[in-house]
């Protein structure tokens, strides 16, 4: 489905990835963790054609997308919700959600994904003609991650979706997530809460210093003294 082959991105002429490999499959939901300064969001980034790739190439269903603009790319089956969410903030939670289905397949269905993602965040469906600055960050992320479902992704792409938020939200974040991978969404999720996203991933991806240190089976690196000890605090 996603194929990472070997890309090195640079800001100016520092590197922030080198030689990072990776692979989403359909069906499903890949992790990808690390410390602070790994290069997760440039990663994600890249993916999206936020991020000029320097070396190496993505390929999405074989297609070659290293140098595609993100519109063209969510034409294409991917959506990302950016870390921080950026959302309209002066435009109501209805019309930030409308937004998300702008190429003309998600236009179509807009009717039916906007009830499904009110389903799927109760929350969204009582604010909807509220302004989408006055919420909570929890009500705010459920809002961004709805507008890229509107987008009828085959990949959604996560940064940082539980970034601020309380543990309680958390909670109903992650449950979120799990739903739309359930549903047939597959997912490449980039998150600092390594036990949630070790608990709900299939795979793992560790990266540190702009590159992938290891990766495997989620539940055999959660149970690896390494990363147990870096990452679990164990």
């Amino acid at each position: 489905m996603l194929r990472i082959d070997h890309i090195q991105v640079n800001y100016g002429s520092a590197p922030a990835l080198w030689e990072v490999s990776l692979e989403v499959k359909s069906g499903e939901l890949v992790a990808v963790i690390g410390p602070n300064g790994a290069g997760k969001t440039t990663l994600i980034n890249a993916v999206m054609g936020l991020n000029p790739v320097k070396n190496g190439q993505i390929e999405w269903e074989g297609e070659t997308i290293s140098k595609l603009s993100p519109h063209l790319l969510c034409e294409r089956g991917l959506a990302l919700v950016p870390e921080s969410r950026r959302l309209f903030t002066g435009m109501t939670v209805r019309e930030n959600l409308e937004l998300g289905a702008m190429h003309p397949a998600a236009r179509a269905a807009r009717e039916r994904t906007f009830e499904h993602v009110c389903d799927l965040f109760p929350a969204v469906r009582a604010k909807l003609d509220q302004v989408s600055g006055t919420l909570s960050g929890g009500q705010q992320q459920m809002v961004a991650i709805g507008r890229a479902m509107m987008a009828l992704p085959r990949l959604l792409l996560l940064d940082e979706p539980s970034l601020g938020l309380s543990p309680v939200i958390v909670v109903e974040m992650f449950r979120a997530i799990e739903s739309i991978h359930r549903s047939g969404t597959s997912v490449l999720l980039v998150e600092q809460n390594v036990s949630r996203a070790l608990a709900i991933s299939q795979r793992t991806y560790v990266l540190e210093n702009g590159r992938v240190i290891t990766s495997g089976e989620s539940q055999e690196l959660s149970n690896r003294p390494e990363i147990r000890k870096a990452y679990l605090g164990i």
